[in-house]
């Protein structure tokens, strides 16, 4: 049985993509193809008062067939994209999910298709990439999505594997001169089939594994020194069908359920890391939900919409974490196939990686700060690489 990310490597069209990858297990549909966003819902240790004072920030795109990464820098005015010189920059084969450490200093990519992760330094005057030396480094197979924690100390790869009862979780511990990862001992770690997402917590204690064919997560708490994971009691916690990307805002967790056309919330319990299904959970959506992200002031979580062509944007209640759409949600995406979202520092652009017939783009949308209504930005869908899989904000 094909993974999600190979069904989307593989079909391009719509109806392909919809057709051409039936599921075999039990509460697994119809996969549509696949995902990441960096989307982790952690924020930037340069933020204050959920804004970034004003600097140059960069967005970059994981280009899944094209084996490359389209860098931009972001217009802090109109929030259009322009390329960065030097972009494209090379990555492995089939790169998918990628992140971005808490001072914006490295970037790590994991290549689905080689089984490993590539490593970066941006360059933080003009956002060109240079990979770090030893790299790409060695993960599981088929490594999916990459999760940095908020002390930069450790990274950790969600590997979905090639079959339905194969996964697990790389752990690493980033070497804070050169961005080098060295295995975490006792790594890869146990998780469910299909590990598809990974977030950690803001206080970096806890880390959540979305498990794709067990419809369910999994929690680990993490050893601060060391890195390492252990399960949480009560874990795996349930969620819908096909969970796929994790977002994780204060005490708050988000999941797409991509099956199940619905996002699934939790609030963390801040002794034990156990999940509680947020009053009113699981939340429509659109058509298989796959990319999330949330705004830097924790008021608006977006959702790409794959299978519908558009993007779902909910308020945030911040006292129980229910989520409510806003007015004129969804919106419709700049693309076919929208898989990733991102939002960006200021919390005044969202950008959503379009997989298109048949070449890639990047959608820019304006985000109405009090209303969280999205306008396409002027020049908006901008030219990436060939099938776009994920899209990061620095």
């Amino acid at each position: 049985m094909k993974t999600l990310a190979q069904c989307l490597l593989s079909i391009g069209a719509a109806a392909a993509l919809l057709a051409g990858c039936g599921a075999s297990q039990a509460g697994v549909g119809t996969e549509g193809s696949l995902p990441p966003s960096n989307s982790h819902g952690q924020k930037s240790s340069t933020q204050s008062a959920g804004r970034l004072t004003s600097t140059v920030h960069y967005l970059y795109v994981t280009n899944g067939n094209s084996n490359n990464i389209s860098a931009f820098s972001i217009n802090a005015s109109s929030g259009a994209l322009t390329q960065v010189q030097g972009s494209p920059f090379g990555a492995g084969s089939g790169p998918v999910g990628e992140a971005v450490d808490p001072v914006g200093a490295f970037m790590y990519v994991a290549n689905g298709e080689s089984d490993n992760v590539s490593a970066y330094v941006i360059n933080t005057k003009s956002g060109a990439l240079t990979q770090v030396q030893g790299s790409p480094f060695a993960a599981g197979g088929y490594p999916w999505q990459v999760a940095i924690d908020p002390t930069g100390k450790f990274a950790y790869v969600a590997n979905e594997g090639y079959s339905s009862s194969y996964g697990n979780i790389s752990a690493f511990t980033i070497n804070p001169r050169s961005g080098a990862l060295t295995p975490v001992k006792g790594s890869p770690f146990a998780a469910g089939s299909g590990p598809a997402g990974v977030a950690i917590d803001p206080t970096g204690t806890f880390a959540y594994v979305s498990n794709s064919y067990d419809n369910n997560l999994s929690g680990f708490a993490i050893n601060r020194k060391s890195g390492a994971l252990t399960q949480l009691k009560g874990s795996p916690f349930a969620a819908g069908y096909q969970p796929r990307k994790v977002a994780i805002d204060g005490t708050f967790v988000y999941v797409t359920d991509f099956d199940s056309n619905n996002v699934s919330a939790y609030v963390i319990d801040a002794k034990s890391g156990a999940l509680k299904q947020v009053q009113g959970s699981p939340f429509s959506a659109g058509t298989n939900p796959l990319g999330i992200a949330i705004d830097p002031t924790g008021a608006f979580v977006s959702v790409t919409n794959h299978g519908s062509n558009n993007i779902s944007v909910y308020a945030v209640n911040t006292s129980s974490g229910a989520l409510t759409q806003v007015h004129g949600s969804p919106f419709k995406a700049g693309r076919p196939l929208p898989t990733a979202v991102a939002i960006d520092a200021t919390g005044e652009f969202a950008y959503v990686a379009d997989i298109g017939c048949c070449t890639g783009r990047v959608s820019a949308f304006a985000i109405n700060a009090s209303s969280g209504v999205l306008t396409k930005v002027k020049g908006s869908p901008f030219a990436a690489g060939s099938k776009p899989f994920d899209v990061v904000v620095r």
